[in-house]
């Protein structure tokens, strides 16, 4: 059976370089993330994708009510709880299709047994709903691009962006945070690139947050890689693991 939390129950209760020094929260954040318990496929993503550098930049502190938006397996959702630490939660949402196979809903059932300040939402991606000023901090890594995507083998829809940022804009609370990492993409119709290569321009991003009333508030050059050209699906051994990624901070004012 799928995992099923109630969900309103959980909610009660100009670009700047990356800092050449360490930050407050990234020795929070590597600590987190080498504590014992986290399993070994994940931990074997960490030195590509550098969790402590980028949840250092992007800003989290710690006792935040955190989302992670499209949580995948749960890589950054463990992590992010580890983080906040027990005055804190993070709700990992995902799609239904993608927990709810056997492997995934495992993974899941582990996870949550070890972070007791986390939690599983999963309803139609499309659906995303929650409580005004319910966040403090909000994560998209590597998925912000998939609301341009839609599958029928997936069974995963076709989506709205605006309605989901209109949305996010309502549940962050005001001065809260939205990072966003995703693979790099062309120029050109966002939901033909998506298609083809999984991948996004950075300037769509940008674009889409503004309109929802987003300000952004840094970039960072982390996880940029000059040698990713963008022609390749992000799949291709070629290049998975290694694409050039960006990093957006977007702040709600207020």
């Amino acid at each position: 059976m799928p995992i099923r939390i109630p969900f309103l129950a959980l909610l009660i209760a100009a670009a700047a370089p990356l800092p050449a020094l360490a930050g407050p929260m990234e020795a929070v954040v590597a600590r987190a993330v080498a504590a014992p318990g986290r399993p070994a496929d994940m931990v074997a993503l960490d030195a590509g994708r550098q969790p402590a550098k980028v949840l250092d930049f992007l800003g989290l502190k710690p006792g935040e009510r955190v989302l992670d938006f499209a949580a995948g397996g749960g890589y950054y959702t463990e992590i992010l709880a580890r983080s906040v630490g027990p005055k804190g939660m993070v709700i990992g949402f995902e799609h239904p299709s993608f927990v709810e196979e056997e492997k995934a809903r495992k993974g899941w059932e582990a996870l949550l047994a070890r972070q007791k300040n986390a939690r599983l939402m999963s309803v139609p991606i499309g659906q995303f709903a929650a409580a005004p000023n319910s966040f403090d901090f909000v994560l998209f890594h590597l998925v912000y691009h998939d609301l341009y995507w839609e599958s029928e083998k997936y069974k995963y829809p076709r989506i709205d962006p605006a309605r989901v940022l209109s949305m996010l804009f309502s549940v962050v609370k005001p001065g809260g945070i939205v990072g966003v990492v995703d693979h790099v993409g062309p120029a050109g119709d966002t939901r033909e690139v998506v298609e083809k290569f999984h991948r996004i321009d950075p300037e769509t991003i940008k674009a889409d947050f503004a309109k929802a009333g987003f300000v952004l508030d840094g970039e960072s050059d982390l996880l940029r890689n000059p040698g990713d050209a963008h022609d390749k699906l992000v799949f291709d051994p070629a290049i998975r693991g290694k694409t050039d990624r960006v990093i957006l901070r977007f702040r709600k004012p207020g």
